[in-house]
């Protein structure tokens, strides 16, 4: 694995190469993990929400309905261009090239979702990110964090060892873990920790 983050033009590349760069739009794989992360989610609905690394918006027109407003970007010109073709019908969604850790939009936001992008950062920049992330989230707001966790030469880090430095972040406590053979899913919430209950969220004791 390499150390540095993967730049700009290598996603460039993958999605004038190919129509469906990981197989997002035609996966069964793809369909049931967007499921898992909608079902993992604490809250109904959602004031306002970031996506980064959206890919061609396929998470993003399945959170759309539950945002007031969602903030969606990603590096590669055509993977924005596609999503934007996507959520056309949601005026709520703003989408925008940008890479992050570097370019992050301003908060507060009250979820963050980090779908399959931190392994492809280099240490310094998972850190940026991460703490970019939770410093924009609202108290009791939501970072949902879902990777890929099987060998994957090409990353420059582990999916896993994207979630245990994500666990060890100060000022963010966990909600709940999914872990299967394929991926992992981790949902954080910014303290008080008394947010981590979704009973208490809801209105239930």
């Amino acid at each position: 694995m390499s150390t540095g983050s993967l730049r700009t033009e290598h996603f460039d590349r993958l999605w004038n190469d190919e129509d469906d760069p990981w197989g997002l739009e035609s996966s069964w794989y793809e369909d049931r993990k967007r499921a898992v992360v909608l079902a993992a989610l604490p809250d109904p609905r959602y004031r306002r929400a970031f996506e980064p690394g959206c890919a061609g918006g396929a998470l993003s027109a399945l959170l759309a309905p539950r945002c007031d407003e969602l903030v969606a970007t990603d590096v590669a010109r055509e993977a924005v261009d596609r999503a934007r073709t996507r959520l056309a019908g949601h005026p709520h969604v703003l989408l925008e090239r940008a890479a992050v850790p570097h370019e992050v939009p301003d908060g507060p936001f009250d979820l963050v979702v980090v779908s399959e992008l931190a392994y492809y950062f280099g240490a310094d920049d998972r850190a940026a990110l991460w703490h970019a992330v939770r410093d924009r989230l609202t108290p009791g707001g939501t970072l949902l964090a879902v990777h890929w966790i099987r060998e994957a030469p090409e990353y420059p880090v582990d999916g896993n060892v994207v979630h245990d430095e994500l666990a060890r972040l100060d000022g963010l406590a966990r909600i709940a873990e999914h872990r299967e053979a394929d991926f992992r899913l981790d949902v954080l919430t910014r303290v008080p920790p008394d947010a981590r209950s979704v009973a208490r969220r809801v209105g239930l004791r």
